[in-house]
């Protein structure tokens, strides 16, 4: 038995039309200009209640049905990745160096197939807010909206977000609760010695043996200062220093990537790299520099929320196509900032495997997979009516 609803399936085609319409036409963080157009005109054509400007180009679609008081948020983002497209499809991105690589193309337009649906339907009691949100790919667009007055203005009592994953089963449904995506920090450090000629060594201040023993040391953070069971990841992904074969440089600058699932353990991560940068470069006779650029933090399921939205997908999908114990994700999500201040659950919804919607999300041959996309609407309508029942 299918799990879409008649209702979704009837509509299915046009919201892929529409899905490809989008992916077309990708625009980068705080630029979702056409993106916002198109969603503001469909929400209106469909009787509800838009608003505009949250976080720049964010939108909100509000639905009132009968005298309910409770309040329900749905979350999807719009925003593209500077990518260059090399999918060959018929609607692929027409945007030079921007493409959909990571599925929000598919979000935006899965939320809006079941708002036509539950305009149309109805089936709940109380306050539907449908939130489209701008910049989530490291520019913090939940947190722009959140600043521009998001839950004040429209207050919900939970809010839940889904986000396609490559390598899960075409529609299947992932659930974790706590800790689901990890923190994101960035950090720059900077070793300034004094430069040379390659031949005499002794008589320049060479920073790259300490940039050497730093990117080592780095490591035993991981299992020595941090449990082994906390997990965190210490990445770097940079190291700039000089242009010639004979010249010791006179600094070296290091890019690093720190991940956590943890605010304590991210906090002594934190500790244990200013510490250790210091030391290393005090040893090596150098000056370091570090910025410490905190991004997202760790994204945390609610217990009942998660086990609410996890027992709708098993009503839809089965036991065996739902797997509520999902393992957390290093990666990170700004769907963060609003778990902070309200309690929800952000889940996954497969991609598929293989050469059929398993690339991974943030690749040039990525695609989102439109079998998905009914499935999921499905599951936004059954929580909406489920949670405002």
């Amino acid at each position: 038995m299918s799990p879409v609803l008649p209702g979704i399936a009837a509509i299915a085609a046009e919201s892929i039309a529409l899905r490809r319409r989008i992916h077309a036409c990708p625009e980068l963080a705080f630029e979702e200009t056409v993106t916002s157009d198109l969603v503001a005109e469909c929400l209106t054509e469909w009787g509800y209640e838009v608003h505009r400007g949250l976080g720049g180009t964010g939108v909100v679609g509000v639905l009132r049905s009968g005298s309910g008081a409770r309040t329900l948020g749905l979350r999807a983002d719009m925003d593209a990745l500077p990518l260059t497209e090399n999918t060959g499809l018929p609607y692929a991105s027409v945007n030079p160096g921007k493409m959909h690589a990571c599925g929000h193309d598919g979000h935006t337009a899965m939320l809006l197939c079941a708002a036509r649906y539950l305009a149309q339907a109805g089936g709940f009691e109380g306050t539907l807010n449908l939130i489209f949100q701008p910049a989530e790919e490291g520019f913090g667009g939940a947190r722009a909206m959140m600043d521009d007055g998001l839950f004040d203005r429209f207050p919900c009592d939970a809010v839940f977000a889904l986000h396609n994953m490559p390598g899960l089963a075409a529609g299947d449904m992932a659930f974790c609760e706590g800790p689901m995506t990890a923190s994101s920090d960035n950090v720059t450090v900077t070793l300034r010695g004094e430069g040379g000629h390659g031949a005499f060594p002794h008589r320049a201040r060479d920073p790259m043996p300490a940039a050497g023993a730093i990117i080592l040391a780095l490591q035993t953070i991981v299992g020595r200062d941090v449990d082994p069971l906390d997990a965190a990841v210490i990445s770097v992904g940079s190291v700039q220093a000089g242009e010639a074969f004979n010249i010791i440089p006179e600094q070296v600058e290091m890019r690093l990537s720190v991940r956590t699932l943890d605010a304590e353990v991210r906090q002594r991560v934190e500790q244990r790299i200013r510490a250790l940068v210091a030391g290393q470069a005090q040893g090596f006779g150098l000056q370091a520099d570090i910025r410490y650029d905190r991004g997202y933090p760790v994204l945390v399921n609610d217990r009942r929320m998660t086990e609410f939205a996890a027992a709708i997908a098993r009503d839809l999908l089965g036991d065996a196509r739902v797997d509520a114990q999902f393992r957390p994700v290093m990666g990170s999500e700004d769907f963060a900032y609003m778990l902070e201040q309200v309690p929800g659950c952000y889940a996954y919804i497969g991609n598929g495997t293989g050469s059929r919607g398993g690339c991974m999300v943030h690749n040039p041959g990525y695609d989102f997979n439109d079998q998905i996309l009914a499935v999921g609407a499905s599951f936004w309508v059954r929580l909406v009516q489920g949670w405002l029942a």
